[in-house]
């Protein structure tokens, strides 16, 4: 089998909980961007970018559209891994494209391309590269 973990920039391992599972006995659709967020939030930090220190200095990094395709289920007691990597979409906009595995056999659970920006207080689009460097250096492969 193929080591798919060079497919990513990063990669990061959970494991579902029983409260996440709805009355199916799988994982709630709406868990999964929760786990989503919390594995861009750690990759971005992994770089560098402290996601609460951007919000301090005014800039909301924010999610612009969320594309999720949902393959198969995961059940209680599942553990799991998300690989990201990130591209540029626009000047301003970019997409972090996540996908879901079940350890340790490696199944596609889910695949999302999540399309980020990022704005002021006062509303004014921002620049990745204004972000932070690292950002900069992320969506041009430096």
């Amino acid at each position: 089998m193929a080591d798919l973990t060079d497919n990513f920039r990063y990669r990061i391992q959970f494991e579902v909980r029983d409260y996440e599972c709805d009355l199916q006995g799988i994982v709630n659709n709406a868990v999964y961007q929760n786990y989503l967020e919390h594995a861009r939030h750690q990759f971005l930090k992994s770089v560098g970018i402290d996601f609460a220190e951007v919000a301090e200095r005014g800039i909301n990094m924010v999610v612009v559209r969320a594309e999720v395709d949902y393959k198969r289920s995961l059940t209680s007691g599942d553990t799991f891994w998300i690989g990201i990597d990130v591209q540029r979409i626009s000047r301003l906009k970019f997409a972090f494209l996540q996908e879901i595995f079940r350890a340790p056999d490696d199944e596609l659970m889910v695949a999302a391309k999540i399309i980020s920006a990022a704005v002021s207080a006062n509303g004014r689009p921002v620049l990745p590269e204004e972000i932070h460097p690292a950002m900069g250096e992320l969506l041009t492969g430096k």
